[in-house]
């Protein structure tokens, strides 16, 4: 019984190690054969950059007009409506912190109040010295008269008399008049003092009723029907607690969903490559099954240094050609911008190429079965494939990985033939460059 188990023991060990080394060289061949096909056709090169989705026209909801006019320069958010809300025509939408605004109410009140006691003090205090300077109008009256009669009296006494009496009631005169000029004097001072006091009491209730005014304004409302998206800035969006200021008063936007862009941002090296209307394939990170086609509607002239970014970029805005309800603003974007298509050329896969300081090769299967490392030229690059111009041909089968007997491989290099060709070719290219830079310089 022992001998059976220990047979069957070993039996089954043998099998299971036989069974690993079998597979381990079957996945080892499988590697080492992995071969593409050289293929031909249309060979798209992209520019792909990350981007957010914004509504391309949006309607701003602002703070209350008038905050620069009342000296109130910044203002907190208290309270705002969750972004994304739907919201309809005066719904509410954000409160702004009204402690600022209170204090400066509470202070004009108060002034106000000083105001009007100083008005009140004013109109007594001229209409005491107006009724003095009635009173000493009346008493030279009578003292006039008394005058006038003592002179009647004295028209028969001696000329030194006489002339006394005269004297003293021109005295009298003169006093009366200039008492009645200063009573005008001071008549015209008290109006301009009680106006003066009167105006200062209008502009301070003016200023409070401008505040009161303001008050109300604090509440913020929406002002017409959509989705309240939260207004952003450089370090980040405006919340709650956020604060606003009164040359940008925006609290949120309500965008228009009807329209859209990807506001994305390309590197310095890239945006050469950009134009304008150039198609664009777009997919959204939240949706991967789907796909949106768009072109390229404004490249920026002046690049900018970005917290996420190594070097400068320049913002480019992609503007969608079609509109999903799945859409929102804010969401992740993967942008293919086409910036150039080779019709009908040979390209391989990036895996397939390899390389030294001096030239590039691949390992293609010769008509007999035999591999041959075959120098190659190539010529524009993807991010998966590139142009095969000398040294291949369509329907070749290449390795995608370097043979383990890789030295024992003979190498073919490039024809004569082909490298004239080539030749030529940059020959060509470097005329065409030569003659719309001169024509560029003769437009100018």
């Amino acid at each position: 019984m022992k001998k059976l188990l220990l047979g069957g023991l070993v039996f089954l060990v043998t099998g299971l190690v036989a069974y690993f080394l079998i597979f381990k060289e079957s996945k080892s061949t499988v590697e080492e054969n992995i071969k593409v096909q050289v293929e031909q056709g249309d060979f798209k090169i992209y520019v792909i950059a990350t981007g957010e989705l914004q509504a391309k026209h949006s309607e701003k909801i602002l703070g209350p007009e008038g905050m620069r006019a009342a000296r109130i320069y910044n203002v907190s958010i208290s309270k705002l409506v969750p972004e994304g809300t739907v919201v309809n025509t005066g719904d509410f939408v954000a409160s702004l912190d009204r402690s600022e605004l209170d204090g400066k109410i509470k202070d004009l009140s108060a002034e106000i109040e000083k105001a009007e006691s100083k008005l009140t003090q004013t109109k007594i205090d001229t209409a005491i010295e107006m009724r003095s300077l009635r009173d000493q109008l009346v008493n030279l009256t009578f003292t006039m008269r008394e005058k006038k009669l003592e002179l009647e009296q004295s028209k028969y006494e001696p000329p030194a008399v006489l002339r006394r009496v005269e004297l003293d009631m021109e005295r009298v005169e003169r006093d009366y008049k200039q008492q009645e000029t200063n009573y005008e004097l001071k008549e015209q001072q008290s109006v301009a003092k009680v106006q003066e006091v009167t105006s200062s009491l209008e502009k301070t209730q003016a200023r409070f009723e401008q505040l009161i005014e303001l008050s109300g304004k604090f509440t913020i409302n929406a002002p017409s029907p959509g989705m309240v998206i939260y207004q952003r800035t450089w370090n980040g969006k405006k919340g709650p607690g956020s604060r606003i200021n009164s040359w940008d008063p925006v609290v949120a936007q309500l965008p228009d969903m009807s329209s859209m862009i990807s506001k994305t941002y390309v590197n310095e090296v890239d945006i050469n490559k950009i134009k304008v209307n150039q198609l664009v394939d777009i997919q959204v990170d939240a949706f991967a099954d789907k796909e949106f086609k768009g072109r390229v509607a404004e490249i920026a002239n002046i690049g900018e240094q970005l917290q996420k970014f190594d070097a400068k970029v320049f913002e480019v805005i992609i503007e969608l050609n079609e509109m999903d309800t799945v859409l929102r603003p804010a969401m992740t974007t993967s942008n293919q911008v086409m910036t150039k298509t080779f019709s009908n050329v040979l390209h391989i896969p990036l895996e397939a190429l390899h390389s030294t300081d001096s030239s590039s090769y691949v390992f293609k299967e010769s008509p007999t079965g035999k591999v041959i490392k075959q120098e190659i030229i190539s010529g524009a690059v993807n991010d998966n494939s590139i142009i095969i111009k000398y040294g291949v041909k369509k329907g070749e089968m290449l390795l995608l990985s370097i043979p383990e007997n890789e030295a024992e491989i003979p190498v073919l290099p490039i024809t004569d033939e082909d490298k004239l060709a080539y030749e030529e070719e940059l020959k060509s290219e470097k005329y065409k460059i030569q003659q719309q830079a001169l024509k560029s310089k003769n437009l100018k």
